[in-house]
């Protein structure tokens, strides 16, 4: 276990209703230094959730009492936290959804055991960079040429990363953690088109084991809050075949 998060034994909850993919997880996720909760329903999914304050959660879309999505959003309204959501239908309008609802990632079964592990961990050291990016912040919070560093302008598209606020033309863009984390990673460079693996690998922090369809539906995301016209973009371009890029003007 070379990674410090790891030696801090983090805490996932996982919660489906198949007892025996819990099994599976909870077996993995302890071999690789993992505090495990596990719950099969998805109201003790939210009561584990609240109490415990798991460091990430493995949420299944469909559980009996209360269903995934539904405890994703009460979740995500009471703490912040990053939510894996998984499930056996392949469905886009689900994953969008999901998304929209404030999931980080997106898993379909059947998944490959190595896959959930290398997630989980990307999103967890996506959680420990954001944590410390905010520390560092804080202690340099009285120093103003600190602060000038701190927001990215590309034409009308502004990013306060020390506040995680987006400006199009002085209105403030709600956007979740991961839509800024996109945002932020193609503004820091304008004109320069950023491909879809290249994303998964410098935002969500995996490579291959990721599904690049998870980075169309953020971006669609994004341009739903930012643009004017979608089917028109003017800040967040696609480069047919390629990948991504903001606007340089």
């Amino acid at each position: 276990m070379e990674d410090n998060y790891e030696y801090e034994k983090k805490t996932i909850l996982i919660v489906d209703d198949e007892q025996k993919i819990v099994d599976l997880l909870v077996h993995n996720l302890t071999r690789e230094g993992y505090n495990t909760i596990e719950a099969n329903d998805g109201q003790t999914a939210i009561n584990l959730a609240l109490e415990k304050r798991p460091d990430l959660i493995l949420l299944d879309v469909v559980l009996p009492r209360i269903d995934g999505l539904t405890v994703c959003k009460k979740i995500k309204n009471a703490y912040n936290v990053p939510i894996l959501m998984v499930s056996a239908k392949d469905d886009e309008l689900d994953k969008i959804v999901g998304l929209e609802l404030g999931a980080d990632d997106y898993i379909t079964k059947p998944f490959g055991v190595r896959e959930v592990v290398a997630r989980v961990k990307a999103n967890l050291r996506k959680v420990e960079a954001t944590n410390e990016s905010e520390n560092n912040t804080h202690k340099n919070e009285d120093k103003k040429e600190e602060k000038k560093e701190t927001l990215i302008k590309v034409g009308s598209l502004v990013l306060d990363l020390e506040k995680y606020e987006v400006h199009i033309d002085g209105k403030v863009i709600n956007l979740t953690l991961r839509e800024f984390e996109v945002l932020k990673f193609l503004a820091q460079q304008p004109g320069q088109v950023v491909t879809r693996e290249a994303l998964l690998e410098r935002v969500w922090g995996y490579e291959y084991y990721g599904d690049i369809r998870t980075v169309d539906v953020t971006v669609r995301r994004i341009r739903e809050r930012i643009e004017k016209d979608t089917s028109n973009p003017k800040i967040l371009i696609t480069k047919r075949g390629v990948g991504y890029y903001i606007a340089s003007k």
